[in-house]
């Protein structure tokens, strides 16, 4: 039998944030792109699941934090396409204890030394400090805080759903349901096979989030990544006017572990808040996946949420799961850029992978198509290249 074949300048495979941010600068640049999607489009079975994330400009690292300033314009681009607010500023809140009752917790003190290089402003602050400006109450009198005002919420479906517009738009092809089952680089472009067809390209973007390395083991090129399958709950506000910054508590829960919350995110119209541990049930892959929230980790999260969060309700409304890739380094951050060189014609399969880069999303778009483009961009760092 003959399978039918099909080409395309560009095949993005994954079509999440990134993958249809990907598509959308390729298209731009004159060039055709088909998005292949092993699931429909704003599905929540991979990166770009739920309803929000956070947006930070404080990172322990300063080349994240520029490269967040750096996608800021992009951002606005997006909401000018959307016509709203996507990312909506209530201000990033992070808090912990001082871990020998003199010295700030690590990461926050990194985080503030980038911001002050970077003449950022910020705040520090007391728990009292804390409590009477957020109404976080009860908080250990030996935390302290970081508060960046231009920290916010992204909407996240908002945000796919201004993708996939301009995608569609400028004449992007967009096959739902049709998962990629092989790449193959050579001399001229790349083969993608899929159960229906064999695709032609000059060359990839993979931004399949859990699912990339059954495309790059065949290539003996699999990368050190993590599945984790996180959960999370919502929590109904006692009144309307009941409202947090995004914030983030290291070491907050009995087990030492972090957990970090929302504002009311004004895009639903609902009077639900989520809270959620920063925990993960380690997954062997992507097809493990359970969609059933930890019980364990709900309760713990409910009980800080009991002790230091009064305007909620500490009893959970709702409950879900998502899942996240992260880099097996835990210096790392992200996997962005082609193949190494020990794979031929490796140049041509531009990957992301890994990393909680849901607000970068923009600006990881412009380095793919970049990169599968003009074998550059401005904007690449060392600290993505993929090992």
């Amino acid at each position: 039998m003959i399978r039918p074949s099909e080409a395309a300048d560009v095949v993005v495979v994954g079509g999440g944030a990134i993958g249809l941010a990907s598509a959308v600068e390729v298209v731009a640049r004159g060039r055709s792109v088909l998005v292949l999607d092993r699931f429909g489009m704003s599905n929540d079975r991979g990166g770009s699941a739920g309803l929000e994330r956070q947006w930070r400009i404080q990172y322990a690292q300063e080349h994240w934090s520029r490269l967040v300033l750096d996608t800021v314009p992009l951002w606005r681009r997006l909401e000018a396409a959307a016509g709203r607010p996507l990312v909506h500023p209530t201000g990033s809140l992070w808090l912990g204890r001082r871990p020998d009752g003199a010295g700030v917790l690590d990461e926050m003190h990194a985080g503030a030394e980038v911001l002050t290089s970077l003449d950022v402003p910020f705040e520090t602050m007391s728990a009292a400090e804390i409590g009477t400006r957020f109404g976080l109450a009860a908080l250990p009198r030996d935390y302290q805080g970081l508060h960046q005002a231009d920290g916010g919420v992204i909407d996240v479906k908002g945000t796919l759903d201004t993708l996939i517009h301009l995608a569609l738009g400028a004449g992007v092809r967009i096959h739902e349901y049709e998962p990629a089952l092989a790449i193959e680089p050579d001399g001229t472009g790349v083969t993608v096979r899929t159960e229906r067809a064999d695709y032609r390209c000059d060359s990839v973007i993979v931004t399949s989030g859990p699912f990339t390395n059954d495309l790059l083991s065949p290539l003996g090129c699999a990368l050190d990544l993590r599945v984790f399958e996180q959960s999370s709950a919502y929590f109904t506000r006692h009144t309307h006017d009941t409202d947090y910054p995004t914030w983030y508590a290291f070491g907050a829960l009995t087990d030492g572990g972090a957990c970090y919350g929302y504002g009311h995110n004004p895009w639903t119209g609902s009077d639900l808040i989520r809270v959620a541990p920063d925990a993960a049930r380690e997954l062997p892959d992507a097809e493990h996946a359970t969609a059933v929230p930890d019980a364990g980790r709900i309760r713990d999260t409910a009980d800080w949420v009991r002790t230091h969060l009064p305007g909620l309700s500490p009893q959970p409304v709702r409950r879900g799961t998502c899942l996240a890739v992260l880099p097996l380094d835990r210096e790392r951050q992200f996997f962005l850029g082609p193949l190494p060189a020990r794979v031929p014609n490796g140049e041509r399969v531009v990957v992301q992978a890994a990393g909680w880069a849901f607000g970068f999303a923009p600006m990881f778009g412009r380095i793919c198509a970049d990169l599968a483009l003009d074998g550059t961009s401005a904007h690449h760092a060392p600290q993505l290249e993929l090992p």
